[in-house]
């Protein structure tokens, strides 16, 4: 797997995504841009608090910033979820693979390279 982004970036953003508030502003503004004070409207923190983790999406990439007049308005980043994506489908894809083996094995069955070999 080849990210665009620096080498850093991945692991940057799945810290990001460790913080429960910074996931839930990411499914707010999925399928909508909003403005900052109708996304701190969403929480019980402060509207620093969530300042600081629109600051920190954007940092890495996960999250776009929007000035309109004095409003800033917040959309996720297609280009950072997508280099995300592309990382945990790759992990499941790996995690799948393992589990097929284990499970072939378990029931007696020949592995995966057997098979393809023989036929």
């Amino acid at each position: 797997m080849v990210l665009s982004g620096p080498p850093d970036r991945l692991d940057d953003a799945l810290r990001a995504l460790a913080e429960p508030r910074r996931r839930a502003i990411l499914r707010l503004v999925a399928d909508q841009e909003l403005p900052a004070g109708q996304i701190a409207a969403a929480f019980e923190v402060s509207r620093t608090a969530v300042s600081q983790h629109l600051t920190v999406l954007k940092t890495v990439g996960l999250l776009d910033e929007r000035r309109e007049g004095t409003r800033r308005l917040y959309r996720t980043r297609p280009e950072g979820l997508a280099e995300l994506r592309e990382f945990l489908d790759d992990l499941w894809g790996s995690a799948l693979d393992t589990a097929r083996g284990l499970v072939e094995e378990q029931a007696g069955l020949p592995a995966r390279e057997e098979v393809r070999d023989a036929g």
